[in-house]
């Protein structure tokens, strides 16, 4: 794409030069705030503001962010076309022009453009998405981390922006109409692609997992959440397979996770940031490498599988060792119970007053029944589950890397766009 003809400097540090025919003006040139309380209610259709989303009805929010107050009547009255910034989290992206009516919560500010017939309002819209702009903010934020560091309506209105003429504004919205419509397109193919292939991965892995591959199979009456096995199988309580470990802990063990994609690791294998950490570590349990091990609060989704590092784990995990391993593996048991997960039968076991709260221990695992295929089919059933995951989860990483350069190039392209880096 072209350049414009010529440029003059600038002292915005996001946007060092513009074309010579463009204005600087601040935000208060080109905004009013808008301070309409929603008395009454004035409307009970309250909004949201999602980090590099914009603004959005509250209830496609999901269960993230702040929840809605029962007094919505000291809520912000927003209009389409007004400008919505999050003080809070403004620096992570939490701003957007509007395209609704209704109301939200007084942690934004809320601003509608002041000349209709001056400026299009969506191309300040996209000029807000400039990441550089965003991050720019931490310089007018006050607090004390970066996420929640809260900026000053006072200081916000006087940052100033690039402001091309009319025509050329009109001209760069139809723009980027076009080609950010492209590529939401092409990524809302990928994702569907990668939905596609979770749920091929997961049919898959049932059908292995329980031998339906096999030409032998039949009726299974013994396990209530398994509705066919081949005949050849045996099924055995889990306490004739497994008893539970209680290993001491070195003080050299660093501290190992079950992760909800069957990963059973150290922590620092994955990430070193996030985890909460226990100041005690009070019944804390030693873990070695083929040990099963579950997380009991996290079972439920799927925090299930056999370890690949020698560590420690807190006593909320069950840890167990197979008592014969000629007769069940724990790869193979591990990838049973991640079903018996999947499939809702452990939320069925445990009782509790809140999902969060579902523990299942070595005493709920003990009775249950399990299937046991004799031990070479087994370990050919871990070999192609693992091959088969390996493939599917080679096809979604790159997947989901094509949709990042994508979110990456629709960056790019707002950013030079709005900037005059490039001319349209």
């Amino acid at each position: 794409m072209l350049r414009h003809e010529s440029y003059k400097p600038t002292k915005i540090e996001w946007a060092s030069e513009i074309p010579v025919d463009w204005d600087l003006q601040p935000i208060r040139a080109l905004f009013n705030e808008r301070k309409e309380r929603n008395d009454g209610p004035k409307t009970n259709f309250i909004l949201s503001v999602m980090k590099d989303v914009g603004v959005i009805p509250y209830d496609e929010k999901g269960n993230v962010g702040n929840k809605k107050s029962e007094n919505i009547e000291n809520y912000k009255v927003v209009y389409p076309g007004d400008l919505v910034v999050n003080k809070m989290n403004a620096i992570i992206g939490s701003l957007g022009i509007s395209r609704y009516h209704g109301a939200l919560s007084q942690v934004y500010f809320v601003l509608y453009p002041k000349d209709h017939a001056r400026n299009n309002h969506k191309y300040l819209g996209y000029l807000f998405k400039v990441k550089p702009f965003q991050k720019s903010l931490i310089k007018i934020a006050k607090g004390m981390m970066e996420l929640r560091e809260s900026i000053e309506f006072d200081e916000f209105k006087k940052i100033v922006l690039p402001v091309p003429p009319r025509e050329e504004q009109d001209r760069i919205v139809a723009l980027l109409e076009q080609k950010i419509s492209e590529v939401d397109s092409a990524i809302a193919k990928k994702e569907k692609f990668i939905a596609l292939l979770q749920e091929q991965k997961a049919i898959m892995t049932s059908a292995m997992v329980f031998g339906l591959t096999s030409s032998s199979c039949g009726p299974c009456m013994a396990i209530p959440w398994v509705e066919q096995l081949p005949t050849h199988w045996k099924v055995k309580r889990a306490k004739y397979l497994f008893r539970q470990s209680r290993l001491a802990v070195k003080p050299s063990y660093e501290v190992v996770t079950a992760y909800r994609d069957g990963e059973v690791t150290l922590r620092s294998n994955r990430r070193i940031d996030g985890y909460t950490f226990a100041i005690l570590e009070q019944g804390y349990q030693g873990v070695l490498p083929g040990q099963l091990v579950i997380n009991s609060m996290d079972a439920f989704a799927g925090a299930i599988g056999v370890s690949d590092s020698e560590g420690k784990c807190s006593p909320e995990y069950v840890v167990c060792d197979a008592i014969n391993c000629d007769e069940i593996s724990p790869g193979f048991a591990a990838l049973v119970l991640r079903q018996m997960a999947l499939s809702g039968y452990i939320e069925v076991i445990c009782s509790a007053v809140r999902q969060r709260a579902l523990r299942i221990r070595y005493n709920d695992l003990a009775p249950l029944l399990l299937p046991v295929p004799p031990i070479n089919e087994q370990l050919a059933i871990e070999k192609s589950v693992s091959e088969m995951h390996k493939h599917h989860n080679k096809l979604i990483l790159n997947l989901r890397r094509e949709i990042s350069e994508l979110k990456e190039l629709s960056s790019i392209l707002i950013s030079n766009v709005t900037t005059g880096q490039i001319k349209v």
